[in-house]
């Protein structure tokens, strides 16, 4: 495939998500630092990119290269046999922060890729809550993994311990159940970061408040305050949905 061709595919992807309301021409903008001109002229084909700056666009809409190749093409060059590699998923692990304030997560976010059978991940149910004034996730990377810290491990012993490395789904931030009878698990924008606890809402002066309750009876209960212009969906990094812990 030549680099030409390659733009060409970059073009149809963005122009996709554009026409689907997943994506602006001003935000696609913001994410690579481009101007809007910039943009505009690149997906009107009036000017083509460096090699550079198509790693940036790339990097903006959480896709690599090879996502832009024909898979008939890309097979001649794996170094494993096709079917093996292409059975699991990359997710990256990053930090609480950039669980909770990265839409995109992009290379220089990532400190380890894991991977998941894309058969797991597709069987997990996305629940985007749909409340006035919440923004979009569609366009999000939807899964990120992080690891919870000594105190927010045993805040929710013995379903944590210090050290779990949790998978959040950051497409399912509405408060409905996702198993009859149990209780979801969620990472939640606190401070610069995000904890990890049960969560409910109050209603209250202004929009409310978020509940987020330990397992552990011996932590406190602590109240978060809903800011002008949130919804606790906006708190909310996503579900829990997946544990793991080293030994």
């Amino acid at each position: 495939m030549s680099f030409v061709t390659l733009q060409e595919s970059l073009r149809k992807e963005l122009r996709k998500r554009i026409e689907a309301g997943d994506l602006t021409g001003m935000e696609l903008a913001r994410r690579t630092g481009f101007t809007q001109a910039h943009v505009s002229n690149f997906l009107n084909r009036k000017r083509g990119l460096k090699l550079s700056a198509l790693d940036r666009m790339l990097k903006a809409i959480g896709l690599s290269v090879y996502d832009l190749l024909n898979p008939n093409e890309l097979v001649k060059f794996a170094a494993v046999p096709a079917g093996e590699e292409e059975d699991y998923a990359d997710v990256p692990l990053v930090e609480g922060s950039i669980a909770a304030g990265s839409e995109v997560v992009v290379n220089e976010e990532v400190k380890e890729i894991l991977k998941f059978r894309r058969t797991f991940l597709s069987r997990i149910r996305a629940d985007l809550a749909g409340l006035p004034g919440a923004g979009s996730r569609k366009s999000w990377t939807r899964f990120v993994l992080i690891k919870v810290d000594q105190k927010e491990g045993l805040s929710m012993w013995p379903r944590l311990a210090p050290g779990s490395t949790l998978l959040i789904d950051r497409h399912y931030n509405s408060l409905r159940p996702y198993r009859k009878n149990d209780r979801n698990m969620y990472a939640v924008r606190k401070a610069e970061g995000c904890t990890v606890k049960y969560v409910e809402y109050s209603s209250g002066p202004g929009n409310g408040y978020l509940v987020l309750r330990p397992h552990n009876p011996d932590y406190l209960i602590e109240v978060l305050p809903i800011e002008e212009g949130q919804t606790y969906a906006d708190l909310i990094v996503g579900r829990v949905v997946h544990v793991a812990l080293e030994t």
